[in-house]
């Protein structure tokens, strides 16, 4: 376990970094789930403003 002793003898921890690793972009798969996505969250969140203009 990695720490640090400091003044007055308290003990100041460190968390285990993980391994870093290069992101890779995403393929075409990705990119159109993607976008269905975001029409789809799009969708509710025009309907969910419609409905809370008709209710007021």
């Amino acid at each position: 376990m990695r720490y640090t002793e400091e003044e007055g003898g308290r003990l100041n921890n460190y968390a285990i970094e993980p391994k870093m690793y290069q992101a890779e972009p995403p393929d075409t798969a990705q990119k159109r789930n993607y976008a269905i996505l975001g029409v789809v969250g799009a969708v509710i969140v025009g309907g969910l403003m419609a409905v809370a203009f008709a209710v007021s």
